[in-house]
C-alpha cells in the first residue's frame, strides 16, 4: 500500500516580518497533519475554478474541494447570502428547537426537489455526521442492528462511518469497530441474498467514487431496491459526493430509477460552508422524538450561515442550468484525455477517474500538474487513478488548458 504522501515541493516562502517565521512553518507546527508530507500550498484567493497562491501563481481547480464547490469558489450570490445572514444572527441554540429561517427555507427548498417520501431534513455538520445519524435512525426505526454496506465504499472517517467503509487498510488501525456490519460486493446480484428481515438498512453509494468512479448497473440497483422492500429493511443512498448535479442530474439516484428511504448529503450541500444532512420521510424521523427523547442531537448542525449559503448555492445551481451542461463538459474531458499511458477513463458526469498503470505513475503526473498550475489528486481506494471533479461551471477554455497540462505531464514524467 503506498504511503499517499505528496513529495515536498519547493516554492518561495512568505515570511511574517515581525517574527521571521513563515506561514508554512506555522502550518506544519500547529495544524494537525494527516500525511507525512502535506501539499502545503498557501492559497490566498479563489474565484470560479481558479485558485491563487501567496506568490500570485494561479491553479485550475480540478477537485473543487473534493466535490464541494459545485458552483465555483466565492460565487457572489453565495457570499452575499453569508454576509446577510451574519448580520442577522449566528448560532442561537442546539439544532431542532428554535424556528430558524435559513434552516426552514433550505429544508423546504430541498424537499421540493426530492421525491415526496423524502420530506423531512435533519441537518448535520458534515456528510460523515449524516451517515452516523442515518445509521442510528435505521436501527431505532427498525429495531434491528445489522447494517449492510459494500466493499470499496466510502462513507466517512468517524467511528460509525469507518465501520461501514469497505476497505480494511483504512479500518484496521481503529478496531474494535461497530459490530453487526456486513460488507457485500457492489454490483453482485448473488450477494443480495444476504439482505434479510434482520437487516436494519443497506447503505450504498449511487456511484462508488473513491473506488475510482464505479457505477452500478441499472438492473442491480433496482434489484437492491426490490430486495430492501421485500425484507422491510431501509435503503440508504449516499449522495454526499454525487449530489447537486455532479453526475449530470441533480441526484445520482434519478438516473437509476430508484427512490431511497433515506438519502445522505454533504460536501456541495453547504456551498463551501460546513453542512450535511440525512433526509427521510417524517414518519421515520419521528423515531428520534421518543424512547429516548432527543434521539439525535447536534450543537452546530444546520448552522444558519451554512444553510443560507447552501440555499443560495442550490438556487444558482437550479436557475443557472449548470446541471444540464455537466455531460457536455465531461465529454470535452473524455475527448481530450487520450494517451497510451492512460489505461482507462471513467466518468459519472464531472466525477472522472483517469487510470494509470500504478500509483507511482499517477503521483508523478499529479505532482507535475500541480507544478504547472493544475490542482488534482487521487482516489482513496484507487490510488492509481487521478481525480477530476471540477466546479460544474468550469469554462471550456479552462478544460482545454487543464487537459493540455495533464497530457504534457504524462509526456514529461
Amino acid at each position: 500500500m503506498p504511503t499517499f504522501a505528496y513529495s515536498v515541493r519547493i516554492f518561495p516562502l512568505f515570511f511574517i516580518k515581525k517574527t521571521g517565521v513563515n506561514q508554512r512553518q506555522l502550518f506544519l507546527q500547529h495544524v494537525a497533519q494527516t500525511s507525512e508530507a502535506p501539499l502545503a500550498l498557501e492559497i490566498v484567493k479563489a474565484s470560479g475554478s481558479t485558485l491563487w497562491d501567496v506568490n500570485g501563481k494561479s491553479y485550475i481547480d480540478l477537485i473543487a474541494g473534493i466535490s464541494v464547490c459545485n458552483i465555483g469558489h466565492c460565487h457572489p450570490e453565495v457570499t452575499a447570502a453569508i454576509k446577510n445572514q451574519a448580520d442577522q444572527y449566528l448560532h442561537l441554540l442546539v439544532y431542532g428547537e428554535l424556528v430558524e429561517t435559513p434552516q426552514v427555507a433550505y429544508a423546504h427548498y430541498l424537499t421540493q426537489h426530492l421525491p415526496a417520501t423524502l420530506n423531512s431534513v435533519y441537518f448535520t455538520n458534515s456528510g460523515a455526521e449524516a451517515v452516523e445519524g442515518a445509521m442510528k435512525l435505521c436501527k431505532r426505526y427498525r429495531n434491528k442492528t445489522q447494517i449492510i454496506a459494500f466493499n470499496q465504499s466510502y462513507h466517512g472517517s468517524t467511528q460509525g462511518a469507518l465501520s461501514i467503509i469497505g476497505d480494511e487498510y483504512w479500518r484496521n488501525a481503529y478496531r474494535p469497530l461497530l459490530p453487526g456490519i456486513l460488507h457485500l460486493d457492489y454490483n453482485s446480484f448473488d450477494d443480495l441474498r444476504y439482505i434479510t428481515t434482520d437487516t436494519a438498512c443497506v447503505i450504498a453509494e449511487t456511484v462508488q467514487a473513491e473506488r475510482g468512479v464505479i457505477a452500478p448497473t441499472l438492473a442491480w440497483m433496482q434489484a437492491l431496491r426490490k430486495k430492501c422492500s421485500e425484507t422491510g429493511c431501509l435503503l440508504v443512498l449516499d449522495e454526499i459526493q454525487t449530489g447537486f448535479g455532479r453526475t449530470g442530474s441533480l441526484w445520482g439516484f434519478e438516473q437509476l430509477n430508484v427512490i431511497p428511504d433515506i438519502v445522505l448529503m454533504g460536501k456541495a450541500l453547504g456551498g463551501g460552508m460546513p453542512l450535511g444532512a440525512f433526509i427521510a420521510d417524517r414518519k421515520l424521523m419521528q423515531s428520534f422524538t421518543n424512547n429516548p427523547v432527543l434521539g439525535h442531537i447536534t450543537t452546530f448542525g444546520g448552522h444558519p450561515v451554512s444553510c443560507a449559503a447552501g440555499l443560495a448555492t442550490m438556487k444558482v445551481l437550479q436557475e443557472g442550468h449548470l446541471v444540464s451542461e455537466v455531460n457536455i463538459k465531461a465529454g470535452i474531458f473524455l475527448s481530450l484525455l487520450k494517451h497510451p499511458r492512460i489505461k482507462a477513463v471513467r466518468s459519472a458526469g464531472l466525477l472522472i477517474a483517469v487510470e494509470f498503470e500504478s500509483y507511482e505513475t499517477n503521483k508523478a503526473v499529479i505532482d507535475r500538474c500541480i507544478a504547472n498550475g493544475v490542482l488534482t489528486d487521487w482516489f482513496l481506494f484507487a490510488p492509481q487513478c487521478m481525480r477530476i471533479a471540477p466546479p460544474l461551471n468550469i469554462s471550456d477554455d479552462a478544460i482545454f488548458k487543464a487537459c493540455a497540462i495533464i497530457l504534457d505531464a504524462i509526456e514529461t514524467i
